[in-house]
């Protein structure tokens, strides 16, 4: 009677630990899919940051050179 009782956890254990396997496995999946779509926010932030920041320096020469224009008599 013990030996089948032994048997039958041993069968248990097996199948929680094969799920277990799956269950790493698709978390490690979606890891890898979180990292992609964070490298991808990543990049679209860095190209929009140096977008504003050109668009900022292109005003700020903009500004400059409308100061050195001499002013307009009324």
């Amino acid at each position: 009677m013990k030996h089948l009782q032994l048997r039958e956890r041993l069968n248990e254990l097996k199948a929680e630990f094969t799920n277990g396997q799956k269950m790493l496995a698709e978390f490690k999946r979606k890891q890898v899919n979180l990292e992609n779509s964070l490298l991808r926010i990543s990049g679209a932030i860095q190209v929009l940051e140096e977008l504003l920041a050109k668009e900022n320096e292109a005003e700020l020469t903009f500004a400059d050179n409308q100061k050195l224009l001499p002013e307009e008599a009324d």
